[in-house]
């Protein structure tokens, strides 16, 4: 995520009010809520996630322990039972 100058979209007035409370910290001004998007709404990252929690469930069903799947995967053994839970229900 990149930054805007406060400079140049908003009014002295505005940034002289706001340097009352912050002067010369970095702040986060959160998005409205209407405009707000769900978690990975913007890549698919959601879709990749959901791929290797099948092919993990897939591994499983045919055989591989948690332990091989743990390393297979480059995750904890209780993330592979989180998503081997998950996935079964």
């Amino acid at each position: 995520m990149g930054y805007i100058r406060a400079e140049e979209i908003l009014p002295v007035e505005v940034i002289e009010l706001i340097q009352q409370y912050v002067d010369g910290e970095t702040i986060y001004i959160p998005r409205k809520s209407a405009h707000r998007q769900a978690w990975g709404a913007g890549t698919q990252i959601r879709q990749e996630l959901s791929v290797r929690n099948r092919n993990i469930y897939g591994d499983y069903l045919a055989g591989s322990r948690t332990s091989e799947l743990a390393c297979k995967y480059f995750l904890s053994e209780k993330s592979i039972q989180r998503i081997l839970k998950k996935m079964s229900e």
